[in-house]
């Protein structure tokens, strides 16, 4: 048995073992009540048979003096997602985890035909999000509840078409995409260096958005300085984890399935620490929810949006440039191939494992700041969140791949973001993005920029 045999057996056993993880993963956020869409079908009250908090938003739905039964609100923000409907008093009512600012919508569609939100009757302090006339940015004021009144009178509603929802749709994926690739091109480096599936990677990200939390909002510094002090936060998280945990376990001889079950345990403890000192809260970081005012035909963004891509793609394009032109990316690159005949070779392989830690948990921070943008807030267990869709991506790319992970970041993100146009709920979007991944792996086993006689 040739030693090219051995390696397509490694990696072929390593791809098998991820993808079975994904899916127990996909099948357990699936379940998890965090996840879960909270609705009431036909409430009796306001509120029906949703899960009732200290905070909630609510009001009446009237038409000519009339209530108006049977509408559908929706409310979306910080992660949470929730509808009901109305009684038939016209009366909705629907409980948020949080005080945080939220997107609250009117469907449409469940309207009395002909009929629409009147723009000219709108409670104080509340106007249409750009676009529509049934969306809208809602706040809490100094007590925990929000009465949002609507009036219904004649009028045309405001449609977007499918090629423009497209078009904003494909910019947000990709987006999505590139703050996925600063996380996923990590947990690629790691893989293809060490061989180990690092479920730890998770917490680097939350690492990151909790330091931009104290710097950004504790200390009241701009962001222009908390991002550096993230970067090297997470430089400096990087090398402690290596020096302090990975590189004593390495020199112990341990198996990639025991050294698996470490990084799941480290995770545990990480994420259970954050939650320790930050609480269960959801916390906003400066300039958080800004509003899409930068148009270019149907597209609209926000100044963060553009920032969070500028970042991204500068980003990507050092690392790129530190794995093709440097003595030690390349050397990066000869230990993912044969770590064997790279240290035979003279490489020190502890030194560029060590490098490639602080590397990988460098993007690792800023892509959490950037997450903690793109789904607005700091929270002890977001990086876990998106954790699935990282995995996701690097074996879509190709295992231990830094440039199949860029290529299959931006699949998974932009199959996520267009999803719900092709009628997926938003609850299931995430799955279509694992559906791909299984059709494309059935194909092609070793991923896309991936080889058969080796992954790396």
């Amino acid at each position: 048995m040739g030693p090219t045999t051995v390696i397509a057996r490694r990696y072929a056993r390593g791809a098998v073992i991820l993808v079975g993880v994904l899916m127990a993963a996909a099948l357990m956020l699936l379940a998890s009540p965090a996840g879960a869409h909270a609705s009431a079908e036909a409430p009796d009250t306001p509120g029906g048979d949703q899960e009732q908090t200290d905070f909630y938003f609510g009001g009446i739905i009237t038409f000519d003096g009339e209530p108006v039964a049977g509408v559908t609100m929706q409310i979306e923000g910080n992660g949470f997602e929730a509808e009901t409907v109305t009684d038939d008093e016209g009366k909705w009512r629907l409980y948020v985890p949080e005080k945080e600012e939220y997107v609250l919508t009117v469907d449409e569609d469940t309207l009395p035909d002909g009929v629409i939100v009147d723009p000219e009757q709108l409670p104080e302090g509340i106007e249409p999000k750009s676009g529509t006339t049934a969306s809208f940015d809602v706040a809490f004021g100094a007590t925990g509840t929000k009465i949002v009144n609507l009036f219904l009178g004649e009028g045309e509603r405001v449609t977007t078409s499918f090629w423009d929802q497209f078009a904003e749709r494909l910019i947000s994926g990709i987006n999505f995409g590139l703050l996925l690739a600063l996380a996923a091109v990590g947990v690629s480096l790691i893989f293809g260096t060490t061989g180990l599936t690092n479920f730890a990677h998770a917490e680097m990200l939350t690492f990151g958005a909790v330091v931009a939390l104290v710097f950004g909002v504790n200390f009241g510094l701009p962001m222009w300085i908390v991002i550096p002090i993230v970067i090297l936060a997470g430089a400096a998280f990087g090398w402690s984890l290596d020096a302090g945990l990975w590189k004593p376990l390495r020199r112990k001889g341990l198996g990639l399935v025991q050294l698996m079950i470490v990084s799941i345990g480290l995770s545990l403890a990480i994420r259970y620490t954050f939650q320790f000192f930050i609480g269960g809260a959801t916390y906003q970081l400066p300039g958080a929810g800004a509003a899409r005012d930068i148009r270019v035909g149907p597209i609209a963004v926000s100044w963060i949006d553009v920032v969070s891509m500028g970042i991204s793609i500068l980003l990507l394009l050092a690392v790129a440039y530190w794995l093709l032109r440097t003595r030690i990316g390349k050397a990066t690159r000869a230990i993912s191939d044969n770590p064997g005949l790279a240290a035979a070779s003279g490489i020190n392989v502890d030194r560029v494992i060590r490098i490639v830690w602080v590397l990988s948990a460098s993007l690792a921070a800023v892509a959490g700041v950037l997450w903690a943008y793109f789904r607005p807030g700091v929270k002890w267990d977001m990086g876990v969140q998106v954790l699935l869709l990282i995995f996701a991506a690097v074996t879509l790319g190709g295992l231990g791949t830094a440039f199949g992970a860029l290529i299959g970041s931006l699949i998974v993100g932009i199959l996520v973001e267009l999803s719900t146009l092709l009628g997926i709920p938003p609850d299931m979007k995430y799955v279509g993005a694992l559906a791909v991944l299984i059709v494309i792996l059935l194909v092609r086993p070793q991923g896309l920029l991936g080889r058969k006689e080796r992954l790396g």
